[in-house]
């Protein structure tokens, strides 16, 4: 169900795109990978548009056992509000840069769609990946997820509903029976709705993206508790400056006590301000780098 758009909405969407633009600014894409943009997965015009970058050939040693390219699907952050493929293009190009094929796509908005919209276009995605497997040397036993901020949680959440077959059901989504999540990275993420409060029910960023109170109580809404020993392997990390940093550990160990191997780490400083919230994305920071080369190591040693 589309809705209207709050001026809320449309003046954060503008200040945070200004934030981002002076983020990037005087990047260039590289050469090393091949560029394949403005795909279509799916029935919502440009809402469901993907790209996916493939290490140039020369990258053999990226390949795995299949002499395929492993998979990186990234969500984008944004308060499940923001944010588009463009704004995330030079961060899943540099992915790539590490020997796979990154797919880096748009998907379903609040306040115009709700929950579990968002969700349904990731799944979609995946379906993509291996109905294109073929066509761009795909390796789908060797998909990995990676999400930050509000795309943390909806790596989360995908996780579950791939690894949990019950609470899976209740979305009655169209699972790609050869993708295999491997490993999934978790970035400066929030992952609890903490919507038993009336504090959280006033949330305007979980207003949007609900539509609906009757939604905090909705089983579907419920991700932490639905985590079994079969979830990915998971490398989750923040940084010093992170307002996010307190869920961090704490999800963790959480995920951990289920019986999941688990990396956490927080990258920066107290001093390093400049290190804070979704800092991996940055392609001037030299921890931004350090993180991803750390996660994408963490991959490869899942790969089979």
């Amino acid at each position: 169900m589309m809705s209207t758009i709050p001026e809320r909405v449309i003046a954060m969407r503008k200040a945070w795109a200004q934030s981002d633009a002076k983020r990037d600014a005087g990047l260039t894409e590289p050469e090393t990978v091949e560029k394949y943009r403005d795909i279509s997965y799916g029935p919502y015009d440009t809402w469901n548009l993907l790209d996916i970058y493939v290490p140039k050939e020369t990258a053999e040693s990226g390949k795995t056992a299949a002499g395929r390219w492993p998979v990186i699907v990234s969500i984008h952050g944004g308060g499940f509000f923001y944010g588009d493929k463009e704004l995330y293009r030079f961060y899943c190009m540099h992915l790539a840069e590490f020997g796979f094929a990154v797919v880096n796509y748009n998907y379903r908005l609040a306040p115009e769609f709700h929950f579990p919209s968002p969700i349904e276009d990731a799944i979609a995605v995946l379906r993509w990946v291996s109905d294109n497997a073929d066509r761009y040397g795909l390796d789908t036993s060797n998909v990995f997820l990676v999400g930050d901020s509000a795309g943390a949680q909806l790596v989360s959440q995908v996780s579950c509903i791939l690894t949990n077959r019950e609470y899976g059901a209740l979305f009655g989504l169209a699972i790609p029976e050869n993708v295999r999540v491997r490993a999934i990275g978790l970035s400066c993420g929030t992952y609890r709705f903490n919507g038993d409060t009336e504090e959280a029910r006033r949330n305007p960023m979980l207003l949007d993206y609900f539509g609906d109170e009757k939604l905090y109580d909705d089983p579907r809404t419920e991700v932490l508790a639905n985590i079994t020993a079969d979830y990915p392997p998971t490398y989750i990390f923040s940084a010093y400056n992170d307002p996010l940093l307190i869920e961090c550990e704490p999800t963790a160990k959480l995920i951990e006590s289920r019986g999941v191997e688990v990396c956490c780490r927080i990258f920066g400083s107290p001093e390093a301000k400049e290190v804070g919230h979704v800092f991996q994305v940055n392609m001037y920071l030299e921890e931004g780098e350090k993180a991803n080369r750390e996660q994408t190591d963490f991959f490869r040693a899942h790969m089979v």
